[in-house]
């Protein structure tokens, strides 16, 4: 009865919305709810976790998206690099497009999306069990991580880097 209660109680999730509560406000919802097991399963479960329920095919996935991210990344950077292990298409389809958007932020929104996708397909028809309960929890991580980025910090960034180069091809001349 606790999961149909916590679960229905919690906000919906969208990886192109905001983050509508912390992943410390979920665990405190959690442990209203939950036995202490599961919570400390929560508040150990990362991102790239392999154990646990969903876990280890949510893991598989994310090692697929993260050798073709770095397989792609190293081919554009001239490095010789080792084809992944899984190919999957999708995926490489979706990290292509990514790498080839002219706005990191806009790539970043196109892996999160594929990500929230993907928990969706995960989770299926468990609705209130231990899946769906990680599934969400994952997605909070992840858009944890989205809240990360900063646009106006990504630009004063790129435009120190920029001036800094400017500054050294004007010391060569």
């Amino acid at each position: 009865m606790a999961y149909y209660y916590l679960i229905s109680s919690l906000p919906m999730l969208k990886s192109d919305g905001d983050m509508p509560l912390s992943y410390d406000k979920f665990l405190d919802t959690c442990r209203n709810a939950l036995g202490e097991d599961k919570c400390r399963f929560l508040e150990e479960l990362t991102i790239s976790a392999d154990k646990g329920p969903l876990a280890s095919e949510w893991a598989k996935f994310y090692g697929t998206l993260h050798e073709e991210l770095t397989y792609q990344r190293n081919i554009r950077l001239g490095r010789k690099a080792k084809a992944p292990d899984m190919k999957d298409d999708g995926i490489a389809k979706t990290v292509t497009a990514a790498l080839n958007s002219k706005n990191p932020l806009e790539a970043e929104k196109m892996l999160l999306d594929m990500e929230f996708k993907k928990l969706d397909e995960l989770v299926g028809t468990h609705y209130f069990d231990d899946h769906a309960l990680v599934g969400y929890a994952l997605k909070l991580k992840l858009l944890e991580r989205k809240t990360s980025f900063d646009g106006e910090k990504g630009k004063a960034e790129f435009s120190r880097i920029v001036d800094r180069l400017e500054r050294e091809i004007t010391s060569m001349e």
